[in-house]
This record gives structure tokens, sequence and C-alpha cells, in this order.
């Protein structure tokens, strides 16, 4: 495939009428080209100032403008799945959120749409993250919080796919002009730890709970689907125990640190560093590399 790139592809696919809600596209992913590249640039800064931190990690890699055009719409894709506050590292910091949002209003953004399928309750989950607060006081109406509606989801066929060949997605997150994803780094009890592949499971349907029995496989699998633009994952603060939902202060630490790479499997592979662990020893990361998702090897990339 020249001249377009995979998401533009997919994006035309579905307004094109090749998918609709209840049926399948007829997008071949796998015959799309593999979306690692050559040492993939990956950018890790630390600070204790939020926003300033989000703008200089992002600038490292050219800034938003390399990812975000003028007119685009853009979904921003947090980790809002638990009912905790901040400070207990269940969810993506607001202020990375908030600055990010920004940075693709800068960028040209025509609009930024930001949402997430919960875990617990998503009316509770948006309030308790602080990103409803958030946006009560964000003032650009270009910028929007979505609760995900049930309606908007339709199967779409995955040939090649190990775990299933088909599952549904939440058509506005394939529809997109560019897709954002900011996972929060912390521990998990089934996968280890849930970083940038686990945190495109918010944009899924179905039972979820599921693909839990083959983890690496099923991650890939999605995210041969859903590609993301750009993975910042944030390690302002990490959970490192009792993870995914968490709830004690005692299982966070404060790192200051975020990890961002157009390459989702080499920000989880710098990710997993944080946690003293070598990427190949998680599995979803190991499957990622090994299914043309990314560069694990943290040697084979550019650090910026």
């Amino acid at each position: 495939m020249t001249g377009i790139d995979r998401r533009t592809f997919i994006r035309r696919s579905l307004q094109g009428g090749a998918f609709a809600l209840g049926g399948l596209p007829l997008v071949d992913l796998f015959a799309l080209p593999a979306l690692a590249a050559d040492a993939p640039p990956v950018a890790l800064r630390k600070g204790t100032d939020i926003p300033a931190l989000v703008r200089e990690t992002v600038a490292a890699l050219g800034g938003m403008g390399t990812f975000v055009k003028a007119g685009e719409t853009v979904v921003v894709k947090p980790n809002i799945g638990w009912d905790r506050a901040p400070e207990y590292a269940a969810n993506t910091h607001p202020d990375v959120v908030k600055t990010v949002i920004e940075l693709c209003l800068e960028a040209g953004a025509k609009k930024v749409r930001v949402f997430d399928r919960t875990c617990n309750d998503p009316r509770r989950c948006y309030h308790s993250s602080g990103l409803e607060k958030m946006f009560a006081a964000f003032g650009d109406k270009r910028a929007v919080l979505e609760h995900m509606d049930r309606r908007a989801y339709g199967d779409v066929a995955i040939r090649g796919g190990i775990v299933f060949d088909k599952w549904p997605f939440y058509r506005p997150a394939l529809e997109a002009d560019r897709f954002i994803n900011l996972p929060i780094a912390k521990d998990h009890g089934i996968s280890r730890l849930t970083l940038g592949m686990k945190n495109v499971m918010g944009v899924i349907g179905g039972n979820r709970g599921v693909l839990h029995q083959r983890i690496d496989e099923a991650l890939a699998d999605i995210n041969l689907v859903v590609q993301s633009d750009l993975t910042i994952v944030d390690a302002t603060r990490i959970l490192v125990a009792n993870g995914p939902q968490g709830g004690r202060l005692k299982d966070v630490e404060v790192r200051n640190t975020l990890i961002a790479s157009p390459d989702i499997v080499a920000a989880d592979a710098m990710a997993a560093t944080l946690f003293g662990l070598e990427p190949q020893e998680i599995s979803s990361i190991a499957a990622g590399a090994r299914r043309g998702l990314g560069v694990m090897d943290l040697q084979k990339v550019r650090k910026v």
C-alpha cells in the first residue's frame, strides 16, 4: 500500500460502508504493512511540573504537530477505568490528559474526544479520576469528555488473529484521524503490567474477561486493529502492587516520569524497566514485537 497510511485506510473503509454496526469491515488487517519501524524514537523525561514535563517529552519527538495535523479529529485515550482519586495511581493523571489535549488543539485539531470503557461505574470513574472536574474548567468546546455509547460498537474482522478472528470495537476510536494512547504504568494481577497495549482494551466491547485467558496474543490482536499514533506512558506515579485497581497509597511510588514513542511496543518496553523488569519478561510486549507491532529491544531504539 502506497500513498496512504494505515489509519487512513481503515477510516476510509469504515466511511465507505465496509463497516456497519453488527457487520464486519472488509479490511484485511494482516495485508497491511508492519507497524514496526527501524530504530523508533523513544523519549523519557523526568520532572515534577506535569504540564511542563508533558510538553518537554512530546517536544523531544518533534512536537505534537508531528502526529496531529490541522483539521483532524483526535481520540485521546487515557485510563479512566477505576473509581479512584489520582493519587492512587489507578488512572491516568488529569494534568497529563489536559496538557496532551492542549497540545493537540495547538497543533490544529478540529476536535479532541476523550473516553474509556471503565471497569467500575463510569460516572464515578470520570468523577473520581479528576477528569470530570478538569473538563468542567477546561473552557474549550473542541475537547469533550464522553460516555461511550453502547450502540456504537461493531464487529471487526481480524484475519489471521490468533485468539479471535473478530471482535467488537468502538467505532469512534477507529474513525478518528489520530489515536493518542495515554496509559498509566501499573501492576496487573494477570498480565503482570498494564501499559499502552493493554490500555487499548478500553475501546473494545464484548466480554473482555475472556481475553485474559491468552492476554498476550489477545492484546496483539486488538492492537493490530487500533493503531496508536502516539503512546505516552504516565509514570508520574506508578502502582507497584495490587493492580490494576489499587486502593492503598503504600502501593504507589512517585516517579515523576513520562515515556513517549510512536512505537507502542518500544514505549511499553521502556516502561517495563521502571518496575525492574526486562521487556521480554512481559508476555504482551514480547507478543507485540513478535507480531510486528513494534520494537522490544531497547538497544535498537533511538533515545531522544
